[in-house]
């Protein structure tokens, strides 16, 4: 008799934001793999959504640099659902309004600060990808991986550039 695992496999979220019309082969090597892409905004360029589409799947919302008419049909807020995780996104963390524990949200995905970030707080994890675009000031070129496991979500993010 065989035993099955009664667990998912993992998903990978690729994790990306403030690419700001810079898409780095770098990021694209870093995403390739991922079942899902996020982009946190500031997008810039359709082009960037779209050489993220030949890796996986995108979600992506507009950040305050997101202008003209490619970007009119990008949300300023998305949620999805991943196994038995709900992923809220949105530019501004400062945007995210209610609270998410409220929504049964599990993971909130932001951008916009440039600094990358992993906390948890009242159970909620929230990852800010840093950006992968043009450098700004002394941050970090960065992108992240959101990984999960049935109910369970962790998050990574590297350094994009050495």
């Amino acid at each position: 008799m065989t035993s099955r695992s009664s667990h998912s496999p993992a998903t990978r979220i690729g994790l990306i934001s403030d690419t700001h019309n810079l898409m780095r082969p770098e990021a694209l090597r870093h995403l390739a793999g991922c079942d899902a892409i996020i982009h946190a905004g500031d997008i810039c360029n359709q082009a960037v959504l779209d050489a993220l589409r030949q890796i996986a799947p995108v979600t992506a919302v507009r950040g305050n640099n997101d202008t003209g008419d490619w970007a009119a049909s990008l949300p300023t807020h998305a949620t999805l659902s991943v196994q038995q995780v709900t992923i809220r996104v949105v530019h501004d963390i400062a945007d995210l309004g209610a609270d998410p524990r409220r929504e049964g949200v599990g993971v909130v995905v932001s951008g916009h600060s440039h600094k990358p970030s992993i906390s948890e707080r009242d159970g909620v994890l929230f990852v800010n990808p840093g950006s992968a675009g043009p450098r700004r000031f002394k941050l970090p070129i960065c992108a992240g991986i959101l990984t999960i496991e049935g109910a369970h979500a962790s998050a990574s993010f590297d350094s994009l550039l050495t």
